[in-house]
């Protein structure tokens, strides 16, 4: 199931959208406010965004800067050519102008999904000298291979599309459900505690940081 986040203030247009792609069964996440979208997005990475730019707190022209790798579609009042001509390039993936057709705005969003998914070099993510590949479910520390548990896959995965992020664990838990059921908060700690010992055993190297009180992240390393 794709996520995509709603963000929007107005109320009775986010509520539209909302049940529309509900009905099309998309899973909706939804912030009132640039500042609430910034917080949203360092805790979840859906598979799109809608965004309108007249939001309090932060415009969304600012929070487009900070999203990285999801594909945007502009939802604005804003009908000036060279607004659209400044957000195009500034990393939105479309605009539509408001009011818009559902219709349309249902196929602009497979369009951009497709798009997202065609891309097999997006399966290799790498952070530091850290390189995990979606697709082979494979990850080399240093460029030695580790072998990791679907469990340690799924939690270094999460770690590594938010690596400046501190994961909660509750947030942690509930992402990674789908991939690995049997997680628990329990054995958590030590799915991580056998995770770090895996990749300090190749390199010598702490990669995962813990926050007390409230999760993980993966540790900055000196260049």
């Amino acid at each position: 199931m794709h996520t995509i986040a709603i963000i929007d203030d107005d109320i009775p247009i986010g509520d539209m959208l909302t049940e529309l792609l509900t009905q099309e069964g998309y899973a909706v996440l939804r912030a009132y406010s640039g500042t609430e979208a910034l917080y949203l997005l360092s805790q979840n990475k859906p598979d799109l965004v809608l965004l309108d730019l007249m939001l309090p707190g932060l415009p969304g022209e600012e929070v487009l800067q900070h999203i990285e790798n999801i594909p945007v579609i502009v939802l604005s009042a804003k009908v000036d050519v060279q607004d659209k001509v400044n957000l195009l390039l500034g990393g939105a993936a479309d605009y539509m102008t408001k009011p818009f057709d559902t219709k349309e705005l249902l196929a602009r969003i497979t369009v951009q999904l497709r798009k997202s998914e065609k891309k097999p070099e997006d399966s290799v993510m790498t952070v530091s000298d850290l390189a995990l590949d979606s697709l082979s479910q494979t990850m080399t520390v240093q460029g030695q291979l580790v072998k990791l548990t679907r469990t340690e896959f799924a939690i270094m995965k999460l770690l590594m599309v938010n690596p400046k992020q501190v994961i909660s664990k509750n947030t942690l838990l509930d992402r990674i459900s789908l991939d690995t059921p049997d997680c628990t908060e329990r054995s958590l700690k030590q799915h991580i505690s056998n995770l770090r010992k895996k990749l300090q055993d190749i390199s010598g190297v702490d990669y995962i940081e813990t926050v007390w009180g409230i999760g993980f992240k993966l540790a900055e390393q000196k260049s």
